[in-house]
């Protein structure tokens, strides 16, 4: 019997209105997020990927229900989220917490260090006063982090420092999913190894799961269990990470890992160049959307859109070619 998963995505769909003229009508819309599904399943790290703009980080904030979804469905935990009030969604925040992109501007200037991480304690009626200061310094020393530090305030730390204490905050509460929306992208190459290896270690510790969002492959490669690859609000394929990197089925992803350098400098790969810019999310292509650039696109790929289907046992890939 397949345990079930800790998040499934149905189908999710997240479109911005662009409105204009004095009576403020929809003009138009930004399809952001059109209709991606997957799932997450107990102590894995799914990474999403893509370009800049392909809706993979609207993608987490819908999941969290910082933004509203226009349709589809989400569960955790087995129980559907999508549709619930904020007062409905309170009992499930604790399961679901997010580590932000940027470590400067996701910290209050306002608090000290371990108000911050105890905040999240007394919201949800976890600890208060000695206790949550016991349990704060413990969550300092999970991270990396000394007691001592907890008086300080966040223009007291690094850049590395400051991602280590919104990983204590997400952490506090003892959650099953957390989203971490391009966690180190903001920090410097050698931080960022210390804050994924972190990532990882606690993972292995607490038995915690990942939406881990990113651009940087090879960042994805060495968290992943399973890479799910966006290109313009679509999901294109996905598969565990060395199926991914060692043979991608669909064109985009093949594009993806082509302008990615290699570590040995005498290691040769082919770089696919695509042609052309990659197009709005306004009026988005018909068809695949990835035609436009594909160098294997054929008729049936301008007019009819690809199913993400099974390829290959579990490696599902939305391309007609395939």
């Amino acid at each position: 019997m397949t345990a079930q998963p800790i998040l499934q995505v149905v189908d999710l769909k997240k479109h911005f209105p662009i409105r204009k003229g004095v009576l403020q009508r929809v003009a138009a819309k930004v399809h952001a997020v059109d209709g991606i599904t997957f799932h997450v399943n107990a102590g894995e790290t799914l990474g999403l990927v893509g370009e800049s703009g392909c809706g993979k980080s609207t993608a987490g904030k819908t999941i969290l229900k910082l933004i509203e979804p226009d349709s589809g469905t989400v569960r955790l935990m087995g129980e559907r989220i999508d549709a619930l009030s904020p007062r409905e969604m309170w009992p499930y925040r604790r399961q679901l917490q997010v580590v932000f992109q940027d470590p400067y501007s996701s910290l209050s200037p306002r608090l000290t260090a371990g108000a911050i991480v105890a905040e999240p304690l007394e919201n949800f009626g976890i600890a208060k006063g000695k206790e949550a200061r016991e349990r704060v310094a413990w969550l300092f020393e999970k991270v990396g982090l000394r007691a001592e530090q907890m008086a300080k305030y966040p223009y007291e730390f690094s850049g590395g420092q400051r991602q280590r204490l919104g990983i204590a905050r997400a952490l506090a509460v003892r959650p099953k999913l957390i989203v971490a929306d391009e966690p180190v992208s903001a920090l410097d190459v050698s931080v960022q190894a210390q804050v994924v290896n972190l990532l990882m270690d606690l993972q292995e510790e607490f038995g915690l799961s990942y939406l881990f969002v990113a651009h940087d492959l090879a960042v994805v490669e060495h968290i992943s269990h399973r890479v799910a690859v966006m290109y313009l609000g679509k999901i294109v394929e996905i598969a565990d990470k060395k199926s991914i990197f060692a043979a991608p089925k669909h064109p985009y992803t093949e594009a993806l890992l082509s302008a990615a350098p290699l570590p040995d400098p005498t290691t040769k790969r082919k770089r696919i160049v695509l042609a052309g810019d990659v197009p709005s999310p306004v009026n988005p292509p018909s068809g695949c959307r990835f035609h436009t650039r594909c160098p294997y696109a054929i008729d049936r790929c301008k007019t009819e859109e690809p199913v993400l289907r099974e390829a290959a046992t579990g490696h599902q890939v939305a391309c007609h070619l395939r």
